[in-house]
């Protein structure tokens, strides 16, 4: 359903990390190891902060996913990415999922509208370490488009989780060779947001001498053990 982003413009509270996002939420939810590492947390964003960020909702024309660089945000939407790359929120990261990502880089694309061809089943790409989505909109009707923690590479109703991408819910994995995830075909305006903390790119590249790659895995990584 597409979402009404006329009328009066809502103001962004001021204040820290603790008054965009419901922390105590966060900290209080479950992590699921099966079949892999995942959260969910309903409404992570706050309904004020919310109103927000849809009263002011980047400008996207069409169903693509734009680095957060290259588009045009209001204040709203800048202070809550702020908050979402802040070393503040990397530490919450590493402590729920027992995975030190604190030094690692975060990358972060918007999306407005998805099409049917969206929602393909896949795993993220091998340098990336943890997927953060946040969904904005606020209802949802359509029978696709809940994201699925996926059993499978082949099944998308073989699933340990669905997740309707409405009010503010954060849904974060760690990647593996098995965060099979996905979501039924949908087409319309479904407001995302994707975060990942992955390894930097001069490290994908080979471009640094292999004694440093082994030293920032090894930080990465030094919770595992």
């Amino acid at each position: 359903m597409d979402l009404d982003v006329q009328g009066p413009r809502v103001e962004l509270p001021a204040g820290d990390i603790a008054r965009q996002f419901d922390l105590e939420a966060f900290e209080a939810a479950q992590l699921h190891h099966e079949p892999y590492d995942w959260v969910v947390v309903p409404g992570f964003v706050r309904s004020q902060t919310l109103a927000a960020i849809n009263a002011d909702y980047p400008a996207i024309n069409g169903p693509t996913a734009f680095m957060i660089d290259q588009l045009e945000c209001g204040p709203p939407f800048t202070a809550m990415v702020e908050q979402l790359r802040s070393d503040e929120f990397a530490e919450r990261i590493s402590a729920k999922f027992g995975l030190d990502v604190a030094g690692l880089p975060r990358t972060i694309s918007v999306r407005r509208f998805a099409e049917s061809s969206d929602g393909n089943i896949h795993t993220d790409s091998t340098t990336k370490v943890i997927t953060v989505l946040i969904y904005f909109n606020d209802q949802w009707t359509q029978s696709g488009g809940r994201l699925r923690v996926l059993r499978s590479g082949t099944d998308m109703n073989n699933y340990a989780a669905e997740v309707t991408p409405t009010g503010g819910t954060l849904l974060a994995f760690r990647r593996s060779e098995n965060s099979w995830h996905g979501f039924p075909p949908c087409t319309g305006e479904r407001r995302s947001l994707q975060m990942q903390y992955a390894l930097p790119k001069r490290v994908e590249r080979g471009s640094i001498h292999k004694g440093s790659i082994r030293k920032h895995i090894r930080r990465a990584l030094r919770f595992l053990r």
